[in-house]
């Protein structure tokens, strides 16, 4: 999996993110051992103590657990998943609706168009 970083923001909070999406996409499966802090940190190349941070904030949220010797895992709690999925869909949704606002679109015409564009979907 790629690693893309921005300027100007944290890359901490940058791998955080990227891992809080692989976990949410099922791109780590629920259960998966994770690669070491190492090999994590050289994939992403970046400084292993950077990695390390990100996984400790990522297990602060329940997203990973740590084995004692046998490594980190992804969660197997389906609450806490569906949890994340309602998270990150709301923070999509509120973006999406934020710049439609921009354009001068009422709610009503948001609400409208989205109801049009799922129709449109299936």
């Amino acid at each position: 999996m790629e690693w893309e970083f921005k300027d100007g923001v944290p890359i901490y909070t940058q791998i955080i993110d990227q891992m809080t999406m692989r976990i949410a996409s099922g791109a780590y499966k629920p259960g998966e051992k994770l690669q070491s802090v190492r090999d994590l940190a050289l994939d992403a190349g970046v400084n292993p103590n950077t990695m390390q941070r990100a996984l400790a904030e990522l297990e602060r949220r329940n997203l990973v657990f740590s084995e004692r010797t046998s490594g980190r895992f992804v969660t197997k709690d389906n609450e806490i998943l569906t949890a994340l999925h309602e998270e990150l869909a709301k923070q999509c949704f509120d973006e999406f609706t934020e710049k439609l606002r921009k354009i001068g679109m009422s709610d009503e015409e948001i609400s409208r168009s989205v109801k049009e564009w799922m129709k449109e979907m299936r």
